[in-house]
């Protein structure tokens, strides 16, 4: 589903709107933006909840247009715009993202709102023909095939922010035209540090704080994705993106951990030949290739030390530690409706972990529960796309926040 094609020379500044711009995405985004006024013109940037922030970065940046998901806050910013003599529209609500995903002066849509927020608005740009930097591998997860659908049909093209997707892109063919095979690739290895909790006895992990999940050894992220990755959620809905992304089967995926972060993700082919992209981990390099592809533009990262890095280690990942890896593999045994249902459930559950009304090491078994409620099945549009996803959330919204207060069939992946 990866397309390189468009790899002339860019003659104008691209057109940016940055849906999330407030996150960390976003705000890495801005910070490569910065360093290319010459490159980029940001046209739009959304936020949810941090009106404080947007306005600062309107302030800095002079978008034509700035959306936000409350109403009551797009009135307040709109307001403190006139106020200062900004000239920045503003637009409200789920509306208003796809309608800034959509401008006719936009090119290019840096995708980074967390979870299914932003996949109609994701999925808007791609059939509206915007070149796609998605950050956001809920999309791909809960929409894949709809994804493939619009990028064939409006000849959008669609590039991986995520440092893994990103690294295998780089690893792979210029030109890539989504044939592992023909390619010579026999398998795509993702790799994943482990979290904060790769060492951490097993029957620790039921007393782990919020603030401890969220405290990454390598990355600075937000709070959502912290957790994912000390689940190892992450990985698997990496790895379902993966499938989508470049037309991969399940079985030419491995995840293997490396605790560095260095290894950002390896691609080996069949003659034995193993391609790996490495840097500091540091979320401004895959920014950066996916905005000036083809061409490389300062990032901003702070070059790679070799020296200093000494060692880089590789291991087999523990199912028993990280259950959430086998349930994406279950999930996409289930059809379409498992990956919908999975990346729905764990969101959540990560909420109600959040705000400390479930335990750490009862996510996972959440998430299978409402994973064994699910029909398996083909979903026929986006409104059947929501409509799995609200069941899901419902059903993990009820879920018992202890062991043994509910039933779980043991799911097999």
């Amino acid at each position: 589903m990866i397309s390189t094609s468009r790899c002339g020379v860019d003659e104008v500044p691209r057109r940016l709107a940055i849906l999330g711009a407030t996150g960390s995405v976003g705000v890495n985004t801005l910070d490569v933006v910065a360093r290319h006024p010459e490159r980029f013109e940001v046209v739009a940037l959304t936020a949810n909840t941090q009106a404080e922030r947007l306005l600062a970065q309107c302030r800095r940046f002079a978008p034509r247009y700035a959306a936000v998901a409350e109403p009551s806050a797009a009135h307040a910013l709109e307001q403190q715009l006139r106020a200062e003599g900004l000239a920045t529209r503003v637009l409200a609500g789920p509306e208003g993202l796809v309608q800034v995903a959509t401008l006719p002066d936009v090119d290019t849509v840096m995708a980074a709102i967390v979870g299914a927020a932003g996949l109609p608005a994701t999925l808007a740009a791609a059939r509206a023909g915007r070149r796609v930097l998605l950050a956001n591998k809920e999309a791909l997860v809960m929409a894949g095939r709809l994804f493939r659908d619009a990028l064939r049909s409006s000849g959008a093209q669609l590039l991986p922010i995520d440092s893994e997707h990103n690294a295998v892109l780089q690893c792979l063919p210029a030109g890539f035209d989504g044939d592992l095979e023909s390619a010579g690739v026999r398998r795509i290895l993702l790799t994943a540090s482990g979290g904060p909790f790769l060492r951490t006895p097993l029957e620790g992990l039921a007393g782990v704080t919020p603030e401890q999940a969220c405290a990454h050894p390598n990355w600075v992220m937000g709070r959502k994705i912290s957790v994912d990755s000390a689940t190892m959620m992450n990985k698997g809905l990496e790895l379902i993106e993966a499938c989508f992304l470049f037309n991969a089967r399940p079985a030419q995926i491995e995840v293997v951990i490396h605790p560095q972060s260095v290894v950002h993700s390896m691609v080996e082919y069949v003659d034995g030949s193993v391609l790996a992209q490495l840097g500091n981990p540091d979320m401004r390099t895959p920014i950066a290739h996916a905005l000036g592809f083809p061409h490389r533009i300062e990032s901003g990262a702070q070059r790679l030390n070799f020296s200093a890095v000494g060692t880089l280690n590789f291991e087999a990942p523990d199912l028993a530690r990280f259950p959430c890896l086998r349930l994406a593999y279950a999930a996409l045994e289930m059809g379409e409706s498992g990956p919908v249902t999975l990346s729905a459930a764990n969101e959540v559950a990560v909420e109600r972990f959040l705000r400390r009304e479930l335990s750490f090491d009862r996510i996972p078994t959440v998430i299978e529960e409402v994973l064994t409620r699910t029909a398996a099945g083909v979903l026929g549009d986006l409104a059947h796309v929501l409509e799995v996803d609200r069941e899901a959330r419902a059903l993990a919204r009820e879920a018992p926040a202890t062991h043994g207060a509910g039933r779980a069939v043991r799911l097999h992946g």
